[in-house]
C-alpha cells in the first residue's frame, strides 16, 4: 500500500486492515478551511521524510462527510492515529513539526528500524546480492550509531562484513560482542570469520612473512603488504609498511609510502582503518 493516499469509502477497509501491521495518520481537512489545508501538507513533509514510516491517510470531509461523521470529528483540522484498527491518540487543531513527530515517536518503531528490518529480512531469504553490498553496509553503519551500537545491529553488520570479505572489520565488530549477547547466531558468525581467516592465510603470504621475518627487506614488505591487502588482512598491511615508515619515510626511494598510500585509496576516505592510519602518517609527516 501507498504511505500516501487519500482515504474513500472504498478504500476504508484496506486502511483500517493496513493499520494491523503499521500506524496510519488520519488527517480530516476540507479545501475552505485554510489550517486544515496546511496541516495536511506539513504531514505529507513529515510522511515523505520519514519514508514509509507510518501510511497517512488525507480524509477530505467535503467529499466524504460520512467518514468524518464515524470518527466524530466535531472541528478541522483533526488528526488521529490508528494502530490495529483504533484510534490510539490524535490532536485537534494545528501543530508545529516538532510536535507532530514527538507524537509519532511516541507510537512508532525507532526510525532506524525501517532500514534495519528491510535489510535483516533480505539477509535471512538470501535476497541481498553482492552488488547491494556496499549500500548494505553504509545503511548498517549509520542504524548502527543510530541504534545506540545494539548487538542485534552489530551482529547483522558482521555478516553482511562477512559477505563482502570485509574481515577486520567483521572482527572488530564480533569481538566487542558481551557475553550476554553471544547467541546461536553470533557462534555461527565467529565460525564463518575463522574460515574466511583461514582461507585467506594463503602459502604466498605465509612465505612472504617468513621472507621479511629473517631479511627485514622493504622490497619484500611491499609485496607482503600487497598480499595482505588482496586477502582483506588491510590491518597487518598497513602495520608492515608502517613499522618501515616510522623508521624512513622515504625507503626504497618511497615505494614503501606509495604501497602503503594506494592500500589506503583503496580501503576508502570513510574507513576507521584508513582514517586511523592516515592521522599516523600525517604525525609523522608534521
Amino acid at each position: 500500500m501507498e504511505h500516501i493516499l487519500h482515504l474513500t469509502k472504498e478504500n476504508i477497509q484496506q486502511v483500517v486492515d493496513a493499520s494491523m501491521e503499521k500506524m496510519v495518520v488520519m488527517t480530516f481537512w476540507a479545501q475552505q478551511h485554510d489550517e486544515s489545508v496546511q496541516l495536511q501538507s506539513l504531514l505529507e513533509q513529515i510522511a515523505l521524510e520519514q519514508q514509509g514510516r507510518f501510511i497517512l491517510a488525507k480524509v477530505n470531509c467535503e467529499s466524504e462527510p460520512e467518514i468524518a461523521q464515524y470518527f466524530q470529528i466535531q472541528s478541522l483540522p483533526t488528526t488521529l492515529l490508528l494502530d490495529k484498527g483504533r484510534p490510539v491518540d490524535g490532536f485537534a487543531g494545528s501543530q508545529s513539526s516538532d510536535e507532530i513527530k514527538t507524537l509519532l515517536d511516541k507510537h512508532l518503531p525507532a526510525v532506524w528500524e525501517g532500514p534495519f528490518n528491510d535489510i535483516k529480512t533480505k539477509l535471512a531469504d538470501g535476497n541481498l546480492p553482492p552488488e547491494e553490498l556496499s549500500d548494505a553496509i553504509t545503511a548498517l553503519k549509520q542504524v548502527h550509531v543510530e541504534s545506540g551500537e545494539r548487538a542485534d545491529v552489530a551482529l547483522v553488520l558482521a555478516d553482511v562484513y562477512l559477505m563482502n570479505g570485509s574481515l577486520e572489520e567483521a572482527k572488530a565488530l564480533l569481538d566487542a560482542i558481551g557475553l550476554a549477547d553471544q547467541d546461536s547466531y553470533y557462534q555461527n558468525l565467529m565460525a564463518k570469520l575463522a574460515l574466511a581467516e583461514e582461507a585467506a592465510d594463503t602459502p604466498e603470504i605465509r612465505n612472504l612473512a617468513a621472507q621479511y621475518q629473517q631479511s627485514g627487506d622493504a622490497q619484500v614488505a611491499i609485496a607482503l603488504g600487497k598480499a595482505l591487502h588482496a586477502a582483506q588482512r588491510n590491518d597487518e598491511a598497513l602495520e608492515v609498511l608502517f613499522a618501515i615508515l616510522k623508521k624512513d619515510l622515504s625507503a626504497e626511494d618511497g615505494q614503501v609510502k606509495q604501497a602503503f598510500m594506494e592500500i589506503l585509496t583503496a580501503i576508502g576516505q570513510g574507513n576507521a582503518l584508513a582514517n586511523q592510519y592516515r592521522r599516523q602518517l600525517y604525525t609523522l609527516l608534521y
